[in-house]
């Protein structure tokens, strides 16, 4: 065996050597002392899936970004009715609600370009609630954290629709995110 051969057998013999033993069965695995990391929030139990989907809910009167983890970002319509479907248990559980049931009735939407339209139908009754800001809010915040998304609209019966921003004041251009940040929650 050549001098090469010998060294190499040896490095090989050394690196199996070295690792971590291999227990015959589990073992409790001890928490060290000292500040533990904070626990994992923002996911549903059991998410685990390859791309973020953002919903907007409310919690304590503000917007509060929840991510979920899917499998593939579903479109536009179908992202807008997870959100209308509202928080799930372990979501209300922690708090978040929804200010869109009674307040915003949802008729469809539209891609047009980076741009969606969203069709606000009439409320059939008055239901007293007075979070439209946040149910607008909710929409915006959540449809315009997509990355394919710039801007979001709002229209009944075909016609342009004020709505109102997180200061009050009406708008009919397209909205971004960046017009409720007052009412959302800073991480």
């Amino acid at each position: 065996m050549s001098r090469a051969s010998r060294a190499l057998l040896l490095v090989v013999v050394l690196l199996a050597g070295c690792g971590v033993p291999i227990d015959e069965s589990p073992r409790p695995v001890q928490v060290p002392r000292g500040r533990q990391p904070a626990p994992v929030t923002g996911t549903p139990t059991g998410s685990v899936g390859r791309v973020d989907e953002t919903l907007c809910f409310v919690r304590d009167d503000r917007l509060y970004p929840m991510v979920r983890r899917i499998d593939a970002l579903p479109p536009v319509d179908v992202h807008l009715q997870h959100l209308l479907a509202g928080p799930s248990s372990t979501e209300r559980d922690s708090g978040l609600t929804s200010a869109l049931p009674g307040t915003v009735v949802v008729a469809g939407a539209r891609v047009n370009g980076r741009l969606v339209e969203v069709d606000i139908q009439e409320a059939v009754d008055e239901t007293g609630r007075s979070d439209e800001i946040l149910a607008f809010g909710q929409i915006v915040c959540t449809l315009t954290r997509r990355q394919d998304v710039d801007g979001v609209s709002f229209q009944r019966a075909g016609r342009p629709l004020d709505v109102p921003r997180a200061d009050g004041s009406l708008s009919r251009q397209p909205l971004t995110a960046a017009d409720y940040l007052p009412l959302t929650r800073q991480r």
